[in-house]
């Protein structure tokens, strides 16, 4: 009695943990950090028939590799599964606890490297004992149900390392790979295309190991840059896009979606400048009210449906691609420029569509939360691993009120180098280039707009324009109740004597002469207009327009 009560002393203690449904018993040697404990718990006859009915047959395994499960599991899988081939225990030491997300996704990166050369935290490789060959990894991932799961630093290394292990196989054989967890995995690291099937919280993948391979030479955030810097109503700015695309050399394939609201003559006008059209439902925003600018912005998700294509470039109507841009494809999903904090820009980035990732992203519209409200918002809580490009490629038209004048004049001269220096303008703000006159940038008309005025980005958008045929251009000409809004804005700053001086410019722009629509005599809209009018953008009638033209008055 006295020897039991001993051994039972020493004996190391058993650690339980509270799941939703029952109690779940882990060994001391699994559970020592505590942000590792998986309270999935594993269903056997779902992973049973899962083994038994989509793996190859057991003569052809010779080895299984376990992560993060512990021993009586372990034992109870040979029970089950009753296969002869090698079981391997894989030990991977715990990531250090001041690596938490926001050291893996600063906010800010010195991607000049100016002052530094930014370099991330590195996370422990998973350790396995000699030289076996692995078929199948098994793993369970924990799950933090109170909201973070998605920016779980041990999940993104749990399943880092399955992922080493798996893409170590030296041979020819497949290896598959099997993820226990209540949430869904990282669905750019095992992608919807290769998940062969799911039963409850068990995940059965057959990764390409090829790609695999090269996601995980990828670092593990955005504190690194994935390349070196030196490496490799919008219909009239998509033709812009696309004139400016070809410019840059590409001969890729220019694909845009578009729905029912586009009328027949927008859609030849964009077949005209290179696009193929793809027809699309909308999908609305569940979340917010209704006739709001982001009511529709979910409906980026369908880029997910082009599973014609591998892989996909994204770019934004208010963009121009300087250079070319095509070396993007060799880069993983989802690839793009550091937004604020921890998350990405999705004006431009790498998507690899799939049926399978585009139900997940449907699936979860009602439980993620979306920080802006809109379609970035929920796509940087899917994709939270994403792969940090240089903001070259997606340069924003932005002067951040904390700049100091040195960096705005570089910025500055960086949007009107010819030949250029970046790749991709992103025009951010509520003005875009063909709604303004072509003289100068009409952000400058609105004080609280100054943050997104610059003329040298302006003139780089126009010349672009130019080289377009003339008749692409007439979809950037622009409505009458467009004309008067230019105005009107001119005459508020020329009250305020606004110090940037762009009310004394003369404007020259002939656009102010043509009009298409039935009622051309703009300036009457003036008289009752007050300071809290708001005119709509679309700067081109839904009809084929018949040209006139107007005399041009006080602009």
């Amino acid at each position: 009695m006295l020897v039991a009560l001993f051994t039972l002393y020493h004996s190391p203690p058993l650690q339980i943990v509270e799941s939703t449904s029952s109690f779940v018993i882990l060994e001391p040697n699994i559970a020592t950090d505590l942000r590792y404990i998986s309270t999935a718990e594993i269903n056997w006859n779902h992973m049973s028939h899962i083994v038994k009915s989509y793996l190859p047959s057991r003569s052809e395994y010779q080895g299984t590799g376990f992560l993060n499960v512990n021993n009586m599991e372990i034992d109870q899988w040979k029970e089950v599964m009753k296969f002869g081939y090698e079981h391997i225990d894989l030990h991977l030491d715990h990531a250090a606890d001041n690596i938490t997300w926001d050291s893996l996704y600063p906010e800010w990166i010195d991607e000049a490297e100016k002052f530094q050369v930014p370099i991330c935290p590195s996370l422990p490789w998973v350790q396995v004992p000699g030289k076996p060959r692995i078929d199948l990894v098994v793993t369970k991932l924990p799950c933090n149900v109170s909201g973070t799961w998605s920016r779980d630093v041990v999940r993104l290394h749990l399943q880092l390392a399955v992922a080493r292990v798996a893409s170590s196989s030296k041979g020819l054989h497949d290896v598959h790979v099997i993820l226990v967890t209540g949430f869904f995995p990282i669905p750019n690291l095992f992608t919807g295309q290769e998940l062969v099937t799911r039963q409850g919280n068990t995940w059965l993948y057959k990764p390409n190991l090829s790609q695999l391979r090269q996601k995980l030479q990828l670092p593990i955030g955005s504190c690194e840059l994935f390349v070196p810097l030196q490496a490799k109503g919008y219909v009239c700015g998509a033709t812009a896009a696309a004139q400016s695309i070809r410019m840059s050399g590409s001969t890729h394939d220019l694909v845009i979606l578009v729905d029912d609201s586009i009328t027949e003559h927008h859609r030849n006008g964009l077949e005209s400048a290179g696009w193929k059209i793809h027809m699309f439902q909308r999908i609305r925003n569940p979340k917010v009210k209704p006739n709001t600018y982001n009511e529709w912005n979910y409906s980026k998700f369908c880029l997910w449906q082009l599973s014609e294509y591998d892989k996909i470039i994204f770019v934004d109507a208010d963009m121009l691609i300087l250079r070319n841009i095509y070396f993007l494809f060799e880069f993983p999903e989802i690839s793009a420029m550091g937004n604020d904090g921890t998350l990405f820009n999705s004006g431009l980035m790498v998507v690899e569509p799939s049926n399978v990732t585009f139900k997940l992203l449907m699936d979860h519209m009602d439980e993620v939360v979306s920080y802006n409200g809109g379609d970035q918002g929920y796509l940087k809580e899917i994709f939270t691993w994403w792969h940090h490009i240089p903001k070259h490629m997606n340069f924003l038209k932005h002067f951040w009120a904390g700049d100091k004048p040195k960096i705005n004049r570089l910025k500055t001269k960086l949007f009107g180098f010819d030949p250029p220096v970046l790749y991709v303008v992103h025009y951010l703000g509520y003005n875009k280039p063909w709604l303004c006159l072509r003289d100068y940038d009409c952000n400058w008309n609105v004080e609280g707009y100054h943050q997104f005025a610059s003329d040298e980005a302006h003139k780089t958008w126009w010349r672009v324009h130019d080289a377009m045929p003339e008749s692409l251009q007439r979809f950037c000409l622009l409505r009458s109740e467009q004309k008067a809004k230019l105005d009107w804005d001119r005459r508020q700053t020329d009250k305020g004597k606004y110090i940037d001086g762009h009310w004394k410019i003369k404007i020259e722009d002939n656009r102010l002469e043509t009009c298409f629509e039935t009622f051309c005599n703009w300036e009457i809209m003036l008289l009752n207009w007050g300071e809290t009018n708001t005119t709509g953008n679309s700067s081109i009638a839904a009809s084929s327009p018949s040209l006139k033209t107007a005399a041009k008055t006080s602009l």
